[in-house]
């Protein structure tokens, strides 16, 4: 469906998307998830043809963005972080303008307009102004507007910010409806959001991908192990004997459970999932399976790791580490002394004509700099009458 390839965004000297390529499947719910500032959007407005790359690909069902940008954007429905909406319109005007700007047969239009609004919920709300809807609502014209016209790739930029809960639960329950028909991209940086809609996360972090991966691999592989914990009714040599037929267990061990039942741990390399094998072992075995769970590593915890990591190069550091940088700084900023400020403000540099045009200026404070900015704030509190005010005036 979607090809990105090499994908790079530069402003400048600061570089937005670096190097990024994925692939998109049909009919499935993508889960785009950084946190603010990691390249999210603008991932998403390249996609969509909206922003042009600084270099790199993106094929959207054969046809590149750029050189057959029609092709491309007639296969995907965009709904921006602000939606698009013209406030003076109702949600019915709205969409049959969107529907006309998009080509649709005149004659088939209200027909998707219908359907579209029955979609998402709108049709109570057709006739009123869309200034007068509510957050969530205006949220869902947005999202009417997206799948107007039945694209192929729906894609959908932070589509529950500012919502209230009650709200998120309905525009969550309306994606789900979407991705049985649709390819959903989700951007997002509520780890919550991701992990209760989408089958395939990719978790973008300064401007690079750094996983990219079903939920379940995900959180299996931060751990680096798959440990399985169950509970069994039987005798504990016949436990034993049952779990030594398991085959690619890396290490097993069994102990006396609670309520008489037999506790077993089965550890496993992380992308090797022998629930379904346990749980026939034990059946053909007669020896019934209370409870039986895996370690469960949440998205949150795999989220934390990759996007506090420091980058390969070595030349942005983590999260953790930008922070320690600032308090130092921060710290070494506060130990200047109160002698060495005043000894700078006392001797400014005399020869320069703009200093003493300025000194005589009603608007004169103090030179720009952070110690001598401080030296003037500590002679203010000293002797208020001997301070002149940044605008005049004694105070």
């Amino acid at each position: 469906m979607i090809e990105v390839r090499h994908l790079t965004k530069k402003y400048g000297a600061f570089t937005a998307v670096n190097d990024v390529s994925f692939t998109v499947e049909k009919r499935k719910i993508y889960g785009f998830l950084g946190p603010n500032g990691a390249g999210k959007s603008t991932t998403m407005n390249i996609i969509t043809g909206c922003l042009a790359p600084t270099s790199g690909t993106v094929t959207v069902n054969g046809h590149d963005i750029y050189e057959d940008p029609i092709g491309a954007k007639a296969s995907v429905g965009y709904l921006p972080e602000l939606p698009p909406l013209y406030p003076d319109m109702t949600p019915e005007e709205y969409l049959l303008f969107v529907g006309e700007a998009k080509g649709l047969e005149s004659v088939h239009l209200d027909q998707h307009v219908d359907a579209v609004m029955e979609t998402t919920r709108l049709t109570e709300v057709k006739d009123r102004l869309i200034r007068n809807l509510s957050k969530g609502y205006r949220q869902r014209v947005g999202i009417a507007q997206a799948i107007l016209g039945d694209p192929e790739i729906v894609i959908l930029d932070e589509p529950t910010v500012g919502l209230d809960p009650l709200q998120i639960i309905e525009i969550r329950d309306l994606i789900r409806r979407l991705g049985e028909d649709h390819t959903v991209i989700l951007s997002s940086h509520i780890l919550s959001e991701i992990s209760a809609v989408c089958d395939t996360v990719i978790i973008i972090s300064r401007g690079r991908i750094v996983a990219s991966d079903t939920l379940e691999h995900l959180t299996a592989s931060a751990d680096g192990r798959r440990i399985i914990t169950l509970d069994a009714r039987g005798a504990y040599d016949r436990v034993e004997e049952i779990l030594r037929g398991l085959s690619g267990a890396d290490r097993v061990s069994v102990s006396h459970g609670l309520n008489g039942c037999i506790r077993a741990l089965v550890e496993t390399a992380a992308d090797l999932d022998l629930r379904e094998d346990v749980f026939r072992l034990f059946a053909a075995a007669d020896c019934p399976i209370v409870e039986m769970t895996t370690n469960d590593v949440s998205l949150e915890d795999v989220f934390l790791r990759l996007t506090e990591e420091p980058a390969d190069d070595g030349e942005v550091p983590g999260i953790r580490a930008a922070l320690d940088a600032a308090d130092g700084a921060d710290d070494e900023e506060e130990n200047e002394t109160e002698e060495e400020a005043e000894a700078e403000e006392e001797a400014p540099d005399a020869g320069s004509a703009d200093a003493e045009e300025d000194a005589d200026s009603p608007y004169y404070d103090a030179p720009k700099d952070k110690k001598s900015g401080k030296a003037n704030k500590d002679k203010r509190k000293k002797d208020p009458d001997d301070y002149t005010p940044l605008f005049g005036g004694k105070e």
